[in-house]
């Protein structure tokens, strides 16, 4: 998952962030080749459901660990549910410090070969870029952190406290590995996650950079309504088909409260500072008084704020019917929400039944992989050390906290009471990572960045 800016603000933004300039990071060549290496080298793993291949990677990034001075057993691989989790732990110069947690998956989502213009998992450098599936998500990252945690320990660099590198295996499906390591990470300080927040370039200038601190609950709830159904030839009242087509319209009519956030409450206040007109006036308003209606219904009118206000639940799916000439017996449809953080998914579930109104309805949970978390609180301590990273490379430019509308693995570890951030060293053009997509693909230009990133991170953070 990664952070995507509203185009309102990145298009305000421009011209403050071009005022900036740009401040290249010093990275050693050989750091950047290996970096350049670990990652063409760990696109070739195909780690998608199924193939398999999450332990190969996992032991090929612990041999690059190993080789680098990390003892075999500060490094594991277990395999688990068909794919297998990593945990590298560096020891740091008191253990009483609670640890601090490098977060990422090595997982891919598939790729079909006959859609893409080169093989997604035959990595290809190409005029500046990276193409293959994971360039971006997430093994981007994930192979920075690997390079920079094996240069630091080549160098002998001691931390305050232990940091934990902990990859999953299963982040863009069941996030089963996932929940393991952070049940088995909970004394944990904090967790940063390779696999969030983030900057943006638009035309080579950077965008707002965000520090993702929430994400909204996914879930999927199957509303089902079943019939004894009969010959077509004699019509019922109590068709499920039509019975599901109300309760959806129902549904779609329905809006579900605001909410509000001390990230969101934060972000729409930068955000409404950038954005001029209607829109911008509202992000203040709405910041300071989520009550003011007039402000609501301007953002609600927005398909890209409407999220930031509120839980959001949609038809995506539906099923019914049996045969052409007989009446359903049978006919549902998936509701997708995401859920505002801190909001129980079975208090959802609850306002969907209300609102259905139809006693004959059932309405259940999906085993979506995801669970309910709440936001993280925005430490200074984090905020300071991201700025810093940052404002090497962009002097000045903005520092924003963030919410997604989901999900990453931060969840499971903002549910065990550890405070998570998205903090990815990658800056690119907005819209040209096609992650998810056909033909993904990284830039070249981006790994000195985020090496330097993930160093300053770590240095001021494992303190």
């Amino acid at each position: 998952m990664r952070r995507i800016v509203p185009a309102a603000i990145a298009l305000a933004a421009l011209a403050t962030a071009a005022s900036a300039g740009t401040a290249p990071p010093k990275v050693d060549p050989a750091l950047h080749d290996q970096a350049l290496e670990i990652l063409t080298k760990g696109i070739a793993f195909k780690t998608v459901e199924g193939a398999g291949n999450t332990v190969a990677y996992a032991n090929y990034l612990k041999g690059v660990l190993v080789a680098a001075g990390y003892r075999p057993e500060e490094v594991t691989v277990e395999p688990m549910f068909g794919t297998a989790a990593l945990v590298a732990r560096y020891p740091g110069k008191d253990p009483k410090k609670k640890p601090l947690v490098i977060s990422g998956h090595m997982d891919v989502v598939a790729a079909k070969r006959e859609d893409w213009v080169r093989d997604p998992f035959t990595p290809v450098v190409e005029n500046g870029w990276i193409y293959g599936r994971g360039a971006v998500d997430d093994k981007f990252d994930v192979s920075m952190v690997v390079a920079e945690l094996a240069k630091l320990r080549r160098s002998g660099w001691k931390p305050g406290r232990d940091v934990v590198l902990a990859l999953s295996g299963d982040e863009e499906t069941t996030m089963r590995t996932t929940a393991v390591l952070a049940d088995r990470l909970k004394d944990a300080e904090l967790v940063l996650n390779t696999d969030g927040g983030g900057g943006a370039l638009m035309e080579g200038k950077p965008l707002p950079y965000g520090v993702q601190g929430a994400e909204k609950t996914y879930a999927d709830f199957k509303l089902t309504f079943t019939d004894p159904g009969g010959h077509s030839s004699r019509p019922t009242p109590t068709n499920a088909i039509y019975r599901l087509a109300k309760a959806l319209d129902r549904v779609a009519a329905y809006r579900f409260p605001t909410q509000q956030n001390e990230i969101t409450k934060a972000a729409l206040a930068a955000e409404g500072a950038e954005v001029g007109g209607p829109i911008g006036e509202a992000l203040k308003r709405f910041a300071v008084n989520p009550n003011d209606q007039q402000a609501v219904e301007t953002l609600s009118n927005d398909l890209d704020y409407n999220p930031t206000l509120r839980t959001t639940c949609v038809a995506t799916e539906i099923e019914g019917g049996h045969a052409p000439n007989a009446l359903p017996q049978k006919a549902t449809a998936n509701i997708n929400c995401r859920i505002f953080p801190g909001t129980p998914s079975e208090e959802v579930r609850k306002t969907l039944l209300k609102v259905v109104d139809d006693p004959s309805a059932t309405l259940t949970r999906a085993d979506d992989g995801s669970i309910d978390s709440p936001a993280s609180p925005m430490r200074p301590d984090v905020m300071a050390a991201v700025a810093k990273a940052v404002h090497a490379r962009y002097p000045g430019l903005a520092i924003v906290p963030s919410q997604d509308a989901g999900a990453s693995d931060s969840m499971y570890f903002r549910a065990k009471g550890i405070p998570s951030y998205g903090v990815s060293g990658l800056f690119m053009e907005q819209g040209q990572s096609f992650i998810h997509g056909l033909n993904e693909k990284a830039p070249v230009a981006g790994i000195d960045g985020s090496l330097a990133h993930w160093d300053s991170l770590l240095k001021d953070l494992a303190k």
